[in-house]
């Protein structure tokens, strides 16, 4: 078994796949030991400091202080292990993801704000009614991949015709579908308790994390989620063979679960890549 550390932090493997390996650690232990340039990809949902229970124990509110603070080490850290013309998505709340990009303007450079609608909250004091979540889209300079991703050509759900996009032809739209643009409308959390890991709470759909990975990388390219949550990226990675580093403190068992459920010929086989060529210091046991 081979085992990364430095002077301080020791962690082993969780779990490996044909794809990917999962690290039951803060990623704060595990981003440092990262080789500087060395990742394709960097899909982080963050916890958003909102109190909310993961039903894992973590404790979700902070002095805000203190959470950006942490926020600014963990972006540092994912900013520096990007190679030259690499992605870094964050997905949260606008409140949160305007502070985020303050942070990333200092590093990176900026490619889009992804509006994600999002209903089902509601209406807190004067404010308008909250109808969308945020997801950061900055590269490393110019990105070194950009695939151009389109999506199925909207029906009348009466006539069942095709809606006309008024951003093109309305005439001659293209069968393979609609470009796709900086706001989408098939995003919202998946509720049943069938699709869910973590029972109570609302987890990202595969398509979020799936779409981020799809525009930036190609097969065998290296994708990382510094917080593992519920696997979403893990699976979106192994589904389109992308290879996976994943760090998650608290839900690894949920995790598994669900990639045994989703690739049970693929958990537990040893990665198609070398994980030790990523890592700066490393001892074998």
């Amino acid at each position: 078994m081979r085992t990364f550390h430095n002077e301080v932090h020791l962690f082993t493997k969780f779990l490996t796949t044909r794809n990917g390996v999962l690290f039951q650690q803060d990623c704060l232990k595990v981003l440092p030991l990262i080789r500087e340039g060395s990742i394709d990809c960097i899909f982080a949902d963050p916890p958003f400091n909102i109190g909310k229970d993961y039903k894992n124990g973590y404790d979700d509110k902070r002095q805000n202080e203190e959470f950006i603070i942490w926020c600014k080490e963990w972006i540092s850290q994912c900013s520096r292990i990007l190679k030259t013309g690499g992605s870094f998505f964050i997905y949260a709340t606008p409140e949160l993801n305007i502070k985020f990009g303050n942070i990333l303007n200092e590093l990176l450079s900026f490619r889009h704000w992804i509006a994600l609608t999002m209903k089902g909250t509601f209406r807190r004091g004067m404010r308008l009614y909250p109808a969308h979540y945020s997801l950061l889209y900055y590269t490393k300079g110019e990105p070194k991949t950009f695939n151009l991703l389109r999506t199925p050509i909207p029906t009348c759900r009466h006539c069942k015709g095709e809606i006309p996009d008024y951003g093109g032809h309305r005439g001659s739209l293209n069968p393979s579908g609609l470009n796709l643009t900086d706001f989408w409308t098939d995003t919202s959390p998946n509720r049943h308790r069938k699709f869910k890991v973590r029972p109570g709470v609302n987890e990202l759909k595969i398509i979020i994390p799936e779409r981020a990975i799809l525009i930036s990388t190609n097969e065998n390219d290296i994708v990382l989620d510094p917080f593992g949550g519920g696997g979403s990226t893990f699976q979106a990675a192994e589904k389109n063979k992308r290879n996976w580093i994943g760090v998650e403190k608290y839900d690894c068992n949920h995790i598994r679960r669900k990639l045994q459920e989703e690739f049970p010929d693929s958990i537990d086989k040893p990665p198609g890549f070398e994980i030790e060529n990523y890592f700066q210091q490393e001892i074998s046991l």
